[in-house]
């Protein structure tokens, strides 16, 4: 008589298995909250025009949301949320929005409006060159 696997090793086995499945789903939750592509100094990120006083852009291949909180002032925050890094939505009533928890951001600043985000946005240094955004 052969033993197969018992009932136990399966149930560990399986276990194992879904808990990394979820793990990869879901995201990293490190805390970095910014895994943005490589971007280049001096790269081009948006036209000024094209980012509301008082909103913001999102630029979800840069991975990175430009802001007006006054005439004339810019802003540019990651993109990608510091709870569990999905991309933040839309820019709304003031904040920088992620649609897939509720959090909330600043978006004079990236702070956190509304959890369960507990980390801001990561800020990222822009120049305006007349009527072009770009990174410093």
């Amino acid at each position: 008589m052969t033993n197969g696997p018992t009932r136990r090793t399966i149930l560990i086995a399986t276990g194992a298995t879904g808990a990394a499945a979820l793990v990869a789903s879901c995201g990293d939750s490190d805390g970095k909250g910014d895994s943005s592509p490589a971007l280049s100094p001096g790269q081009e990120l948006v036209a000024a025009a094209d980012v509301p006083v008082g909103g913001g852009t999102i630029l979800k291949d840069e991975k990175v949301v430009v802001t007006q909180p006054k005439s004339g002032e810019f802003k540019a925050f990651s993109a990608i949320c510091t709870h569990q890094q999905c991309t933040v939505a839309n820019v709304s009533d003031g904040t920088i929005n992620c649609t897939c928890h509720g959090s909330k951001f600043n978006l004079t600043d990236g702070s956190v409006a509304h959890p369960p985000a507990t980390r801001p946005l990561p800020e990222k240094k822009i120049t305006v060159d007349g009527n072009s955004i770009r990174l410093a």
